[in-house]
């Protein structure tokens, strides 16, 4: 199947098709979880942020809420580990946390598979190469994600991102969804606090930067 037909077309109709399709079957636990998310937080279940998707366009990625809003004295939120709840943690290890960004694939703004929609503010901090992976749909899952996931650092995530780009095809995309599903059964590397394993990625630029300037 060439990379132009799929891409073109067909794999905006199979994310469609598939993602309705989910949404449908994993509605009751969807609709469970609403009602105790809501409870557990005293109000909405849902996360929204902005994101970057194709063309860096911005949209709000929805995703079923796993941390509270807790401070500390000075007014600074507490660090991910210290705010995500009992709850938080079980539905982050079942993948449960990103059900909602089903919609977010049926509206158009994500697909199933492709590089991982990261926050807005990293925008001015990608080189050239980097960019590319904002030339699809983010996805749910992508190459990164069942290739080392959290344990990779930024340019091992974003040439896995590039590549996946680069070679986009459904046969591609049927083999990231088999690997996503074997990740899930096996609830391995998923990290509660990202900064467990490297800093956030416009400190991480900077401090390249800085190292250049100097040497």
């Amino acid at each position: 199947m060439s990379y132009n037909l799929y891409a073109t077309y067909l794999k905006r109709f199979f994310d469609l098709t598939a993602s309705v399709l989910g949404f449908l079957v994993l509605s009751p636990i969807f609709i469970l979880l609403v009602i105790i998310l809501w409870i557990d937080f005293k109000g909405s279940p849902f996360f929204l942020q902005e994101r970057p998707g194709k063309d860096e366009k911005i949209f709000k990625i929805i995703k079923f809420k796993s941390m509270n809003d807790k401070k500390d004295v000075n007014g600074n939120l507490l660090s991910n580990r210290a705010r995500t709840t009992k709850l938080g943690t079980i539905i982050r290890k079942y993948s449960l946390d990103e059900i909602p960004q089903l919609i977010n694939v049926i509206k158009g703004d994500m697909s199933l598979i492709g590089p991982r929609p990261l926050v807005v503010l990293y925008l001015p901090y990608y080189n050239k190469t980097e960019r590319k992976r904002h030339s699809v749909r983010p996805g749910i899952t992508g190459l990164a994600q069942v290739k080392g996931r959290n344990s990779l650092v930024w340019e091992d995530r974003f040439a896995m991102d590039v590549q996946y780009v680069e070679n986009l095809s459904f046969t591609l995309d049927s083999k990231i969804l088999y690997w996503t599903m074997l990740k899930m059964l096996s609830k391995s590397e998923v990290a509660i606090d990202q900064d467990e394993y490297l800093d956030w990625f416009n400190i991480y630029r900077q401090k390249q930067w800085a190292a250049d300037k100097t040497s």
